[in-house]
């Protein structure tokens, strides 16, 4: 059976880094795991290329072009072997609109500067920022995408009729093709118990379509979907006017695209990073997404990024080096070039089945039990970005999971700051800080003192602190500000460097001390603070 994705959910982060798994030693053995791998991808990238090429409103092999050319690329240069990548679903919602808008050609054109994007994000080494996403956001993905895996299956359990349209199956054959699902559920939990020597998933596909076949049971086929023969994708300049009006028309669907796949594909670069046990290179993906997508959209493609359920597939069936992705690749041309015909017959239940055991494998069924255990803030997090991803897209689910981690996160960093008050024997009151000083707390920060009733001498020890930014910087000015106003000495303690070259009427009143902390502050934001806090 395939493992939880996230076996040790409450154990280290998803984005900590983990020793490089030694290298893979190419042996026949390891070979023949890989191709097999490759073969168990392929099969399940046909329908869901063409689905979501349905999705999008473009021609069927528009999805597999992308498929293949998008799985070839990113599994020879991408950040990770043994991911897989092709046409996506989170992608193809977004499409629909240009497609019905202003036609296919505009989406290829689009895919290309999506691709360009996604290379200069790469140059730019954007892909790092990954990191920032937090655990319970990583959670909330997991989860929705498996939820938007399960209920795209759904879709396999319609037929369309003469009129072209859809129903739902019923009767026998709902029943027939549910128990085949089953059974291929069945034989990828018990093959493993058998032998690890032979993929589970193809094993399960191999089992059900001979079965299928051999009897001719009436069940949805691949075929039912549409034809997926064709021949090799020609390379064409996109058909659209080369003009500043197509440009606006088309950019701001790039940037989506170019982000949604980039987020998608990161994330999973590091969930097939804790399950394989290896780092990967956030910005070679970048590029190699980025390369792939520039080359579909002049080759016919529809673009794409990375796809969790097939990469879940393939690391689970045992694949670990870029074989395996080069494999899928060369098949999946292979069945559109050559095979057709013995594709189109392989039963959708059996295909369904591999899907439902990789929802049952990528959902983090831990996150139930932990749930009642982390912070408040962050089961929220974890339960709106699973919503939001099933909702609406990935993009947005992630980018509202990090804002809404941030925004807690300095919300409980401003509640910090407060002070240890003495007063010596001869009348010097001391403000002992403790906390970080940064733009949330300042308000916190000058409700602490009372320049009109302190003594006329007051001490300020920033030793347990720690000035973050110019906000900070502003508000140290006030407080001298008040103080000085009050005729009231003040003296600050132990602030940085940093605080002396940036500070004006407030660096006066510093007090240089051997232990003086070393630390950049505002000067990485290019300003400097004058008189009274005035930024100039």
């Amino acid at each position: 059976m395939i493992k939880p994705a996230f076996a040790a959910i409450s154990g280290a982060l998803p984005f900590s880094r983990t020793a490089k798994e030694p290298r893979v030693e190419m042996t026949p053995g390891r070979i023949r795991i890989e191709l097999l791998s490759g073969l168990t991808v392929a099969l399940a990238l046909v329908p869901e290329a063409v689905a979501f090429a349905f999705v999008a409103g473009v021609n069927p092999l528009v999805g597999l072009y992308a498929a293949f050319i998008i799985c070839m690329i990113t599994s020879v240069f991408g950040g990770r072997p043994g991911m897989i990548s092709g046409a996506t679903g989170a992608l193809a919602v977004v499409m629909v609109s240009l497609v019905a808008t202003h036609g296919v050609e505009y989406l290829f054109a689009a895919v290309v500067v999506m691709g360009i994007i996604q290379l200069l994000a790469g140059a730019l080494k954007l892909g790092k920022f990954i990191r920032l996403v937090p655990h319970p956001v990583m959670l909330g993905f997991v989860n929705g995408l498996a939820i938007v895996i399960f209920l795209a299956q759904f879709e396999q359990f319609k037929v369309t009729d003469a009129e072209g349209m859809k129903h739902w199956i019923s009767g026998f054959p709902l029943l027939m093709m549910l128990g085949l699902v089953a059974l291929t559920m069945l034989v990828i939990y018990l093959v493993p118990k058998l032998t690890k020597s032979f993929p589970a998933p193809l094993a399960a596909i191999l089992v059900v379509a001979g079965l299928v076949i051999g009897l001719d049971i009436p069940v949805p086929r691949v075929g039912d979907l549409a034809s997926i023969s064709g021949g090799l994708p020609d390379f064409a300049i996109p058909s659209v006017p080369m003009t500043l009006e197509t440009l606006k028309i088309i950019l701001p669907y790039s940037l989506i695209f170019a982000a949604i796949g980039l987020i998608e594909s990161l994330l999973t670069l590091n969930l097939v990073g804790e399950k394989t046990g290896t780092r990967g290179g956030a910005s070679q993906e970048c590029m190699a997404q980025g390369a792939a997508n520039v080359v579909t959209g002049f080759f016919g493609g529809m673009g794409g990024c990375a796809m969790i359920g097939q990469s879940m597939i393939n690391v689970e069936s045992g694949a670990r080096t870029r074989l395996s992705g080069i494999a899928a690749a060369v098949l999946l041309l292979s069945f559109i070039l050559f095979a057709s015909s013995l594709i189109e017959q392989i039963p959708l239940a059996a295909l369904i089945g591999v899907m439902f055991m990789v929802v049952i494998g990528t959902f983090a069924w831990k996150s139930f039990t932990i749930i009642a255990r982390v912070p408040r803030t962050d089961a929220a997090v974890i339960v709106m970005v699973t919503i939001i991803t099933v909702m609406t897209d990935l993009a947005i689910a992630v980018v509202a999971g990090v804002i809404i981690s941030a925004l807690a996160y300095a919300w409980s960093n401003a509640t910090r700051i407060r002070a240890n008050i003495d007063e010596t024997e001869d009348g010097v009151r001391i403000y002992q800080i403790e906390g970080p000083l940064f733009f949330g707390s300042v308000a916190g920060f000058l409700e602490i003192f009372h320049p009109v009733t302190d003594p006329a001498r007051v001490i300020v020890d920033f030793k347990n602190s720690r000035v973050a930014d110019q906000s900070a910087l502003q508000a140290i000015e006030t407080l001298a500000a008040r103080y000085q106003a009050n005729g009231t000495t003040l003296e600050l303690r132990h602030l940085s460097r940093d605080c002396h070259t940036l500070l004006s009427r407030a660096g006066q009143l510093m007090i240089d001390s051997d232990d003086d902390p070393d630390y950049g502050i505002a000067a990485h934001y290019g300003v400097r603070i004058g008189r009274f806090g005035e930024a100039h």
